[in-house]
Order: C-alpha cells, then sequence, then structure tokens
C-alpha cells in the first residue's frame, strides 16, 4: 500500500488525475485484473513523463499500461502507481524525403494505420492489426505478416530512470524476435514517442492490402477478450497446432476457455479470473511438452504478484519501473 504522504504529495501534483483502489481489468484486452493501489491517466507524452518522474522521485513502483494486450495483471492487482497512456497524438512528416511518422506511445497502432492511408503512406500497413499501443509495440517488437516493429523504426524517445530522457536510435534497442533491450533486460524504461520511415504510395492499394490482412486475421483469431497469442511459435511448429494435438481445444477452467477456433488464444469467457487464464497456460505447455518436448515459451507478460509460480514463468513478469 501507498503511504498516506505519498499519496498527498501526488494529489498536489496531479489533484483529480489521482484515482485510488481503480480495477484494472477495465484497462486490459483480457477483461481480467485486480484492483491498482493508484492510477492515473496521462494525455500526452509530456505528462507521462511528468507522472513517471514524480513516481520515481517518490521511490514508488509505478506500472505503465497502454492498450493492455499482450499483459496478464494479477487477480491481487498492482501495488503502486499504474498509470494508463492515452499519449495519441500522431504527426506526419511529407513535405520532404524521407517522409516520417511520429507517434506518440499511447497511440493505438490501428490508429496509426487509418492515418497513412488516409494520407497515401506505404511500409507499415502490417501495424494496422496490431491490437495494441505504439508504446508495446516498441518495447516488445511486435509484428505481423512477416514484418517487426524493428522494420521502419528510425527512433524512440525514452525516459530512463538512470540515463534520464533520451532519444534512442533503432539499433540502441538491440531487436531480437518479440523482444527489446528495454523488455530482456527489464530496463526501468517509458517509451514516450516513437518516429517511423513511412514511403509514399497509392491510397487505394495501401487500403486494399491492409484489408486483406484484417481479413486474415478474422479468418485465424477468435473473437472475445483475449490477450493475443500466448505463445511463440516454437521453431518448425505451430503453437495453435501443438496445443490442438494434445486435445485442449475447447478446455475451460473456471471462465476461460482455449479457443475452439484457434488454440494458441485464450478467451475469457464467462467473467475469468487471471488464474483461471494462468491455470490454462500450464496445463497447454505441461501437455505439450510431455506429447512433443517441446517447450512452448510465453509471449504475453504477467504483471503483480502469484502464487506459486513456475521458474519459466518468472522470467515473463514485468516488474515496476
Amino acid at each position: 500500500m501507498i503511504k498516506s504522504d505519498d499519496l498527498n504529495r501526488l494529489q498536489e501534483l496531479f489533484g483529480h488525475k489521482l484515482q485510488e483502489n481503480v480495477k484494472l481489468s477495465n484497462f486490459t484486452t483480457m477483461n481480467v485484473g485486480g484492483p491498482a493501489d493508484a492510477l492515473m491517466i496521462a494525455q500526452s507524452a509530456e505528462e507521462l513523463a511528468q507522472m513517471v518522474g514524480a513516481v520515481w522521485a517518490l521511490h514508488l513502483p509505478v506500472h505503465v499500461l497502454g492498450g493492455g494486450s499482450n499483459l496478464l495483471v494479477s487477480d491481487s492487482g498492482l501495488e503502486g502507481v499504474t498509470i494508463i497512456n492515452h499519449a495519441h497524438n500522431i504527426k506526419i512528416n511529407t513535405k520532404a524525403p524521407p517522409y516520417t511518422v511520429w507517434a506518440e506511445s499511447g497511440a493505438l497502432m490501428v490508429n496509426l494505420g487509418r492515418k497513412l492511408i488516409l494520407r497515401g503512406l506505404k511500409g507499415m500497413e502490417w501495424a494496422a492489426t496490431i491490437p495494441g499501443s505504439v508504446g508495446g509495440a516498441v518495447y516488445g517488437n511486435a509484428g505481423a505478416f512477416g514484418k517487426d516493429t524493428c522494420c521502419d523504426l528510425i527512433s524512440a524517445d525514452i525516459l530512463h530512470r538512470d540515463f534520464g530522457r533520451e532519444i534512442w536510435p533503432c539499433e540502441r534497442l538491440d531487436y531480437t524476435y518479440r523482444a527489446s533491450k528495454l523488455k530482456r533486460d527489464d530496463e526501468s524504461a517509458v517509451v514516450l514517442s516513437a518516429l517511423f520511415r513511412v514511403e509514399k504510395g497509392d491510397s487505394e492499394e495501401i487500403r486494399n492490402e491492409i484489408d486483406g490482412y484484417r481479413k486474415r486475421r478474422a479468418n485465424i483469431q477468435p473473437p472475445g477478450p483475449s490477450v493475443g497469442s500466448v505463445f511463440r511459435n516454437p521453431e518448425g511448429y505451430s503453437a495453435g497446432k501443438l496445443i490442438e494435438q494434445v486435445g485442449l481445444k475447447g478446455k475451460m477452467i473456471g471462465g476461460a476457455i482455449i479457443s475452439p477456433k484457434h488454440a494458441n488464444f485464450i478467451i475469457n469467457e464467462n467473467n475469468a479470473s487471471a488464474r483461471d487464464i494462468l491455470d490454462l497456460i500450464l496445463l497447454a505447455r505441461e501437455k505439450v511438452y510431455k506429447e512433443f518436448e517441446v517447450n512452448l515459451i510465453p509471449e504475453i507478460e504477467l504483471i503483480g504478484e502469484w502464487e506459486n509460480l513456475p521458474e519459466f514463468l518468472q522470467h515473463t513478469q514485468r516488474k515496476a519501473k
């Protein structure tokens, strides 16, 4: 729990923007998660930097959530201060090459895609189908249809507890599959905004390509509240096919179900708890390893406190910044 003196200091700085005991299930795509001790919503990159800096100055744990995808918040909630990143400004430069798009880290990738269609800019069509924020994409090297964030990223504006605020070129983020230096090293840092390269193209062709990607996703991915793909695809395998082959399609625990449409998705079918979802993750990994001796690696992150967490999942825990 946060000391009353610290809460009073934050209220002096941010007033009514500071809320207490707020359900985080309202801010995740899976619709699960316990309460945040304290919560604020940042509406710009500058406000995000101010809020994070103020919390760091008080030596309190801080969690920053963007679109709320690719993560599972525990039923016990989050200690310290949770900041919901709604910084969504987007600026497009087409005056002279190189053409670029700058976006605050809370901007949704789908909204970025819409703006690029309207301006006839190509190169990031894949991103228009990603259910998450720009900050999450930069942090986790999100990707789809053969491309990743690192393919188009020029630089990112990073607020780091040790180094302060700096512009990091793409190379400094040291990207690997679905990970960056920030994620792998669990850096105490927050993505404030990002700059991407784009090219001029034909709006109709761009729209058609994005529509094609969306149809492919709709044909494969199930509807309903989820975290997205639960496991990475092991080399030479499909995680969903492996889970299907061990007979777990449609398996339910509590209110959570392994999707009958695609077994690498877990759906919040009926007021599931975070623990229901975690237990399905553990079951799928156990059965796949027993049958095929393939270790499935989670693509998602866990946040908060969890009881009896296996060692392989401890590496997926996102710590407070």
